[in-house]
Formats: C-alpha cells, structure tokens, sequence
C-alpha cells in the first residue's frame, strides 16, 4: 500500500498582470494558507517521504513554506512536468517514484490534479487553492499505480480547518 498526497498550490496572485503564469508568486492569503497546511500535515500525521513540486512560482512557494510552516524534514524535488500536466502525464511521474517510498505528496495544479484524483479513484472532488487530497493506492509498485487504483481517503481544505485549528493570520 502506497500513500499519495495531492496538494494544489495556494492562493496566487494575479497584482501583476503582464507577469508570466509560471511565475505568479502567492498573494497574501496563500502566504498564510501554505505554512498552515504544512501545520495540518504535521498534525494529522501526514508526513509523506518526499515531496514532488511543480517548479512554477505559486508551487514551488507552497510546498516551501507548507515544510517550513509544519516542521517537515522532507526533501522537495521539482518536475517540470507538473505545470499544465494531464492526467496521465502526474500519473507517468507517480509511477517514476522510488519504491521504497511510501508517502509521496505531488504539489500541483487545477484542473489537472482534479482529473488526476478521479483517475485514481474514481471520484471528482472539487480542489481549492491549498486543499489537500489523501489517497491510498492498492499498490506496491509506484508503477502499478493507475485508473482505479486509489481509494480517496479525505480532502481536507483550509477553510474547514480553520473552524479546529485557527486562522491563517
């Protein structure tokens, strides 16, 4: 059994309009929602092994400071693959992941990580800035990982922690 956590980059900011999509910083509310999340991981016990990001801005600024803000020791490695990735393109580098991990977290985006969820299990869950999706595959083999393979275990939003656990700031 594999562990997959999905997280969509937080809040971005759209104060610069010429500026290039891939690199789009977050704006004030994700600066807050990215560490809270990391809490929530760190809290629920969701540490995974390794984090795998897409090296856009807003990604790459969320899964920093979702580490920095729960105290996670994991190593983030960037794939270009993951902006503007399809379905089966985030599924190509679940299955590069190394065996002897068992919890990897993908930071990504919409709407290809929705569709990616509902290839691995079957089931649309709505994913908004900082949501994460907790999947578990009924795999041993990252490369086994396919259409069906996972069972959506939560989503947990940031909206709906706040009622538990405080505010973003």
């Amino acid at each position: 059994m594999k562990k997959l956590l999905i997280l969509r980059h937080a809040k971005s900011s759209w104060a610069e309009p010429d500026l290039a999509d891939f690199e789009r910083p977050l704006n004030e509310r994700g600066l807050h929602a990215a560490p809270f999340m990391g809490g929530v991981i760190a809290k629920e016990g969701l540490v995974p092994d390794l984090i795998v990001s897409s090296p856009a801005e807003r990604a790459k600024n969320t899964a920093e400071l979702a580490v920095e803000g729960g105290d996670l020791h994991v190593e983030i490695k960037f794939d270009d693959r993951i902006y503007e990735a399809s379905p089966h393109a985030l599924l190509q580098i679940v299955s590069e992941i190394d065996d002897d991990l068992n919890s990897v977290m993908l930071v990504g985006h919409n709407p290809g990580i929705e569709a990616f969820i509902k290839l691995l299990t079957g089931v649309y869950e709505p994913m908004p800035t900082a949501a994460l999706a907790v999947i578990e595959l009924k795999i041993d083999y990252w490369e086994d990982a396919g259409a069906g393979s996972g069972k959506l275990v939560e989503v947990i939003r940031p909206k709906d922690k706040l009622k538990t656990l405080g505010t973003l700031g």
